[in-house]
C-alpha cells in the first residue's frame, strides 16, 4: 500500500458524506430491477442460472487514519457510525469483503495481550477506545449482519510508522524486544532475520484467527522496507511505485542476525537468506491459520511487478524479488496462500506497466490455482497533480479486463475513500456498469468441498412481498436468492442470520412467480437448491 501517498482530507469528506447515504441498504428486502439477471439463464424454465461470483472488496486502512476512523480520539460511538457508514456504503455498491487494517505497527485495533492499542484509535499508544468496546470484534459482527466478509489485515514487520506521533507503550516490542527492532531511516522495521520477531507477528496473527470469526488473514507489501536514498528520505514506496530507483541506497541493518546464520554453518548469500527470512514466516503463516480454522483464507498484496528475469518484454521497474526480498513467485507456486492479490496500480496503457499484461504474468505462475485477485489503485481517481489522475472509466476498464479473464476471480480497490466520497461519480458507475448484480465470493475448493445441508424455509404472501421464513445449518453463512419475474431471474446475497427475507412485488409485473433459496458456506460451497415459493 502506499498511504503516504494519500491525502487525509479524502477519507474525511467520505466517511462525513457515507453517513448522509447509509439509508441507501436496507437489510430485509429484496429491491425489484436490481441484481437482475438475463432471463431463462442455465437450463432455463424453473432452474435459475448459477449464481454469480466474484471477490469484490475494498482496503479499509487505519495507519495515518487514511480510511478509518477518519481521526483519532473519536469517541466508541463515533468511531462505530464511521464502520456503519463504511459498511453500508460496500453493502450498497454490492461489494461483498472488506479489509481491514488491525495491525498498523506492530499495534491493535483490538483487545490484544501481545501488543498495544494502537495510537490511531485513540491518539496515544496502549489507550483503549472510550468507552470501552472491541473494534474488530464490532466490525466482524457487523459485516457478518451485512452479508460481507471481513478480512483481517496485518502489516508483518513494520514496527513505528514516520507520522507516530505518541510515545511507544511499555508493551510495543519497541521497548520489550529493541533488539529485534532496526532503524531504517524515519521508520522503525521488525528484522524478518530475528526469529523473535517473525515469531511475534506469527503468534499476532494466530490470536486473531483464534478469537475473533474473521473470514481471512491478509498481509500486504511491506516485508523487508522499501530502499531509501538516506536516514531522513521517506517515500520510497511512491519512488518505486513511479519506477524510480534511489541512487546509494542504504542497506538495512540487519548484520548480527546475518553474521549468526553465518557462524552457524549458513551457506546462501544475503539476498537469498533474507527471501528465505520471509519465506518462512509465509509458510508458518499458511500452515498455522489453517491448523486454527480450515475455513480462513490467507492472502498476501505484493508490488505489483515480477521477477526481473520472469518479466514479459516491456515490462520493467521496482524489484520487490531483489529489494524487499519477496519472491512472490514462490508463495504463489508452493501454494502457500489462498488468494493473491498483486497490486497492479498502474493504467492498462501505462508504458512499462501495462494493467493487463501484469495480470496475464501473474495468472501465468499461478501453477496451483490459487485465487488471483488484483488490487486496483481506485483512490488515483479525483487525486492532485491531474497527470496521475484516474478519470472513473480507468477502473471500469480494469474490472472488465479481469473478468475477461476466466481465471482471475475478483479484485480489491485501494481504497474504501475514493469508494466513500464517490469521486467523479465513480461509486455511481460501479454500481450501474460493474455491479449491478450482487455477488458471492468463489469457492475455494482446495480447503473444503463438501456441500452444506439445504436451508429450511417457509414462504407466505405478506402484504406486498413474499414472505421467507429461514432456518439455517450449521454451517451456513448465506443465502442465495433468486426471485423470477415475468421470465426475468433476479438475484440476492441474504446473510445467514436473517430470519425473515421479504421479496417484494415489481411495480409492473407483480409478486415473483417463483422464489428459489440455497444456503452458501464459510468456503462458498453452495447447498442443494430449493423451490420456496410458486405463485399459483
Amino acid at each position: 500500500m502506499y498511504p503516504d501517498r494519500k491525502r487525509r482530507a479524502f477519507a474525511l469528506a467520505g466517511v462525513a458524506g457515507a453517513l448522509a447515504m447509509s439509508g441507501l441498504f436496507s437489510a430485509c428486502t429484496t429491491t425489484p430491477g436490481a441484481g437482475t439477471i438475463a432471463a431463462g439463464g442455465a437450463g432455463g424454465g424453473n432452474t435459475p442460472p448459477p449464481a454469480p461470483r466474484e471477490f469484490r472488496a475494498a482496503w479499509v486502512s487505519t495507519v495515518a487514519n487514511i480510511d478509518w476512523p477518519s481521526k483519532q480520539n473519536l469517541s466508541a460511538a463515533q468511531q462505530q457510525a464511521e464502520a456503519i457508514a463504511i459498511l453500508d456504503r460496500a453493502k450498497a455498491l454490492n461489494l461483498n469483503a472488506i479489509v481491514l487494517q488491525v495491525r498498523p505497527s506492530a499495534d491493535a485495533i483490538y483487545a490484544s495481550q501481545i501488543e498495544p492499542w494502537s495510537e490511531y484509535l485513540t491518539g496515544a499508544q496502549g489507550k483503549p477506545p472510550q468507552p470501552w468496546y472491541d473494534p474488530l470484534k464490532f466490525w466482524v459482527e457487523q459485516a457478518h449482519a451485512r452479508g460481507l466478509e471481513l478480512h483481517a489485515w496485518f502489516n508483518p514487520y513494520r514496527a513505528r510508522h514516520n507520522n507516530a506521533k505518541s510515545p511507544a507503550a511499555p508493551n510495543h516490542i519497541t521497548r520489550t524486544n529493541p533488539a529485534a527492532v532496526k532503524t531504517y531511516g524515519k521508520y522503525q522495521w521488525m528484522d524478518p532475520g530475528e526469529e523473535s520477531a517473525a515469531r511475534q507477528t506469527l503468534d499476532v496473527v494466530l490470536d486473531v484467527v483464534r478469537r475473533y470469526d474473521i473470514d481471512g488473514v491478509h498481509i500486504d507489501d511491506y516485508f523487508y522496507p522499501y530502499p531509501i536514498e538516506a536516514p531522513t528520505v521517506t517515500g520510497a514506496e511512491g519512488a518505486a511505485l513511479d519506477g524510480k530507483v534511489a541512487k546509494a541506497e542504504l542497506d538495512f541493518p540487519d548484520d548480527p542476525a546475518w553474521q549468526r546464520y553465518l557462524a552457524g554453518g549458513g551457506k546462501l548469500d544475503r539476498p537469498s537468506w533474507r527471501r528465505q527470512n520471509v519465506n518462512h514466516l509465509i509458510e508458518a503463516l499458511y500452515e498455522g491459520i489453517h491448523k486454527e480454522k480450515r475455513w480462513v483464507r490467507f492472502g498476501i498484496s505484493p508490488f505489483g511487478l515480477g521477477r526481473p528475469d520472469r518479466r514479459p518484454p516491456g515490462i520493467v521497474g521496482f524489484s520487490q524479488y531483489d529489494k524487499l526480498y519477496a519472491d512472490a513467485e514462490t508463495w504463489l507456486q508452493n501454494g502457500w496462500l489462498d488468494y493473491f492479490t498483486p497490486q497492479l496500480y498502474w493504467s492498462i496503457k501505462q508504458p512499462g506497466q501495462a494493467y493487463d499484461v501484469l495480470l496475464d504474468y501473474w495468472l501465468g505462475q499461478n501453477t496451483r490455482g490459487r485465487h488471483i485477485w488484483p488490487g486496483l489503485y481506485t483512490s488515483r481517481v479525483g487525486i492532485a497533480p491531474p497527470a496521475k489522475d484516474y478519470p472513473p472509466q480507468e477502473i471500469i476498464e480494469q474490472i472488465a479486463v479481469t473478468r475477461s479473464r476466466p481465471t482471475a476471480g475478483g479484485h480489491v480497490h485501494f481504497s474504501m475513500a475514493a469508494l466513500m466520497e464517490n469521486r467523479k461519480g465513480l461509486g455511481d458507475q460501479l454500481r450501474t456498469i460493474s455491479y449491478a448484480t450482487p455477488a458471492l465470493v468463489p469457492a475455494t475448493p482446495w480447503l473444503g468441498k463438501a456441500v452444506p445441508e439445504a436451508p429450511s424455509v417457509a414462504a407466505t404472501r405478506k402484504g406486498a412481498a413474499v414472505r421467507l421464513k429461514l432456518a439455517a445449518g450449521k454451517a451456513d453463512v448465506l443465502y442465495a436468492v433468486w426471485s423470477r419475474y415475468g421470465g426475468q431471474w433476479r438475484f440476492a446475497v441474504v446473510p445467514a442470520s436473517r430470519a425473515e427475507w421479504d421479496v417484494a412485488d415489481d411495480a409492473t409485473l407483480g409478486a415473483a412467480d417463483l422464489v428459489v433459496i440455497s444456503a452458501v458456506d464459510r468456503l462458498g460451497n453452495e447447498s442443494a437448491r430449493i423451490h420456496a415459493w410458486k405463485k399459483s
